[in-house]
């Protein structure tokens, strides 16, 4: 679907909006503003990644959205972001993606009433609110990280926290991902010294990035600490089960001589022999207990 939400008679500038666009539809707008047939490619690759490409007359913007997939288990590319491609020049805009993103609308309305004076303004304001759609999942993923760090910290170990641990890693360090990829977009846009609306998108930019960073160091340190803990549990049930152990052992080692089937050996004939033997089976057992209790490993 092309949608011709500017034209230069009445803004000053032309937009382009295309959803879902057709090969032979890419091609018009192609032939139309020149665009290079290896950039046109590039739109219709699903899973690019942000990209800036600086031509002659234009330029090209690969940015990729936060989408709003509430899949738990989502941690590629594809499930957690949307490409949205520009072109952008002096007198037009084109902005194509595979299908219809809220943010757009607002700022199609800002377009038709005029309150965008150029093409570079309108970018500006479009490179922002693609930025703004990180803010609501790193809010999201902020507040799964304190969920996390209470069960870790606090709670017993009955949910299945590694996986969800894995899944949270894997959405933070490819949104961050994406974010260190599209600062040659946000660079190559700020590049006038004293231009506010940019400074702002850079100031924004920088913030996402500062937040990503604070997730992803706490989430490795949640993992280190949850694999830690584990082992230390481990470590705890082997002593318990070794402490078992070294209990059992002499009273087996008895059991193993008295239960030897040879005619001729020593005691087998006692009246006492029973209760002797289960008499030092309690006095070794006690020993052992207080030689422990000594040592404080009980």
């Amino acid at each position: 679907m092309v949608n011709h939400v500017a034209s230069f008679a009445d803004q000053g500038f032309e937009w382009t909006d295309l959803v879902d666009p057709s090969l032979e539809e890419l091609n018009d707008l192609a032939r139309k503003y020149k665009l290079h047939p290896a950039l046109v490619k590039d739109c219709l690759q699903p899973d690019h990644l942000p990209k800036y490409e600086r031509m002659d007359n234009y330029s090209f913007i690969i940015f990729r959205i936060h989408t709003d997939n509430n899949v738990a288990e989502a941690d590629t590319v594809q499930l957690l972001t949307h490409k949205i491609a520009i072109f952008y020049g002096e007198k037009f805009l084109l902005t194509i993606h595979r299908r219809e993103h809220e943010f757009i609308k607002p700022l199609m309305d800002l377009a038709c009433a005029g309150k965008c004076e150029s093409s570079r303004e309108l970018l500006n304001a479009l490179i922002s609110a693609c930025l703004n759609t990180y803010e609501a999942p790193l809010a999201k993923l902020a507040k799964s990280v304190d969920y996390f760090e209470e069960i870790v910290f606090l709670r017993p170990k009955k949910v299945p926290l590694l996986k969800g641990l894995y899944y949270l890693k894997r959405k933070i360090d490819l949104l961050k991902r994406m974010l260190i990829l599209s600062f040659e977009i946000i660079d190559a846009i700020d590049s006038t010294e004293g231009d506010v609306n940019t400074r702002d998108i850079r100031d924004q930019y920088v913030k996402f990035q500062n937040m990503f960073d604070s997730l992803a160091e706490n989430i490795h340190q949640l993992l280190a600490i949850y694999f830690s803990a584990s082992s230390q549990k481990t470590n705890e049930i082997m002593r318990v089960l070794t402490i078992l152990s070294v209990f059992f052992m002499p009273l087996t080692f008895i059991v193993g001589i008295y239960g030897m089937n040879f005619d001729v050996m020593p005691e087998l004939h006692w009246k006492i022999g029973y209760p002797g033997v289960m008499g030092l089976m309690v006095v070794v057992t006690v020993s052992i207990y207080f030689w422990f209790k000594r040592k404080g490993w009980l």
